[in-house]
């Protein structure tokens, strides 16, 4: 049973607002005006409120406005008559769960109080995280990469990195340069397609003053200022011919010459990535055969999403922790999220977590909020996720299991949290759990418990 609040003018409709919650089995407290609202806050623990927008004295948006900068703020619904963009805009701009348009049917407003109540968090939402990105990946194809990081990070070798965009190619070059020799150096990244081409030269090897029109001062270059460290050259395949025979004569002397200026030896690790297929460059004529082995020292190919499957939700619960929120995946959400061929891979995952973090009001993102990802992309239904080696009896257990295990552990091993989470009875979760061989320590879902 919840305590809800309901402030609005009108007697009326306080009354009937009240009788349909306690029908619902909530108890409640009432406020004619916006004062007595902010009292009745202060004195009563209030889960939920129904605020009328137009009152005398304070009105609705600024109780909302006064309320919302409290840390246990309640959820609250504002309702109105009169219903225009601006005060519908301000509403949710100032924190309402939902701006609701006078009179509101019995089950509507059963529904909006049901969705209120499940948003509650129970504590202050967390700050985003300003860290870089981290390698988060537990699929067979990720540990391959992972365990590659780790024989090759503590040498010199050129690594070149290839995939489709977006596949998180940079975050694999700095966890090389984290986990490696030169990890007290600074790691520069410098993305080749970005930066047109007559000042690419100057970008990487830097310039001295008056080497041309608009070089008031010397600069050093991108090779100088990761001197000690790792460079990262994203997107070479994207690089002229002239600039690659520069760039090859680099990495064979070590040796940097800034327009203008002369040469001067460099200590540098060099990762390069591209998202090109640099070898079909070497037959059209586009892409320097002598600088394509020179960087193919170590290759790192890394899959697409769709590819890693057991990366999916794990990787969406990063993003979520990282915009700072504790919104939670609902089962049939995270089901959404690996039905989905993710053509754009982990930055459009990404993307797609930061945006259901600002728009969704609840604690839990469930598969209706996720449905801008279908039919997004033109031929997207074509890609289909691979789960090699195993047949769909098998993904299906295991991806049950994945699900169940996620389930325990945002509960705390309570069976009955865990249950509902799954939206199954308790009765079903214990047959999965011996059908896993899952251990459920500290299990407070007792059997009395319901």
């Amino acid at each position: 049973m919840a305590h809800i609040l309901i402030v609005d003018d009108d007697e009326t409709m306080r009354d009937a607002l009240a009788e349909v919650v306690r029908d619902l089995g909530h108890s409640v407290c009432l406020a004619a005006n916006g004062a007595l609202a902010l009292e009745l806050v202060e004195r009563e623990p209030v889960s939920a409120m129904f605020l009328d927008l137009r009152m005398p004295g304070i009105d609705g948006l600024e109780v909302l406005r006064r309320l919302r900068e409290r840390p246990d703020a309640p959820a609250i619904a504002v309702l109105t008559a009169h219903a225009t963009a601006s005060n519908t805009i301000e509403a949710m701009r100032l924190g309402a769960f939902d701006h609701l348009t006078k009179p509101i049917g019995r089950n509507d407003l059963a529904q909006v109080l049901e969705r209120m109540l499940a948003s509650i968090v129970e504590s202050q939402p967390l700050v985003a995280s300003t860290e870089p990105e981290t390698l988060i990946g537990s699929s067979e194809a990720m540990r391959a990469v992972q365990k590659t990081i780790g024989v090759l990070a503590d040498s010199d070798a050129t690594v070149l990195l290839t995939g489709e965009t977006g596949t998180g190619k940079e975050v694999v070059a700095r966890a090389i340069h984290e986990h490696g020799l030169h990890n007290r150096g600074p790691f520069v990244a410098v993305n080749c397609a970005a930066i047109p081409a007559d000042l690419l030269e100057s970008e990487l090897f830097g310039h001295t003053r008056g080497a041309f029109t608009g070089a008031s001062a010397e600069r050093e270059g991108a090779f100088c200022q990761a001197a000690h460290g790792t460079l990262f050259l994203d997107e070479i395949g994207d690089m002229g011919m002239a600039m690659q025979a520069k760039i090859l004569r680099a990495l064979q002397e070590r040796v940097v010459t800034p327009v203008g200026g002369r040469p001067v030896p460099v200590q540098v690790r060099v990762i390069a990535a591209t998202h090109r297929d640099l070898m079909r460059g070497v037959r059209e004529g586009s892409f320097r055969e002598d600088l394509y082995y020179r960087l193919h020292v170590v290759p790192i190919h890394l899959p697409p999403l769709s590819a890693r499957i057991a990366d999916i939700v794990p990787l969406a619960e990063h993003f979520l922790a990282r915009a700072g929120t504790r919104k939670r995946l609902s089962a049939d959400a995270a089901a959404h999220l690996i039905r989905y061929g993710w053509p754009g891979n982990v930055r459009e995952l990404k993307n797609a977590m930061e945006r259901v973090a600002v728009m969704v009001r609840g604690e839990y993102i469930h598969a209706t909020d996720l449905v801008f990802l279908q039919g997004e992309r033109a031929g997207a239904a074509d890609h289909v996720l691979d789960w090699p080696d195993e047949d769909l009896p098998s993904a299906l257990a295991r991806l049950e299991e994945m699900l169940i295990r996620r389930a325990l552990r945002h509960s705390g091993n309570n069976r009955t949290d865990a249950a509902r989470r799954l939206n199954i009875n308790r009765q079903l979760l214990y047959a999965k759990l011996k059908r896993y061989g899952i251990e459920v320590a500290d299990d407070r879902g007792g059997e009395g418990e319901d």
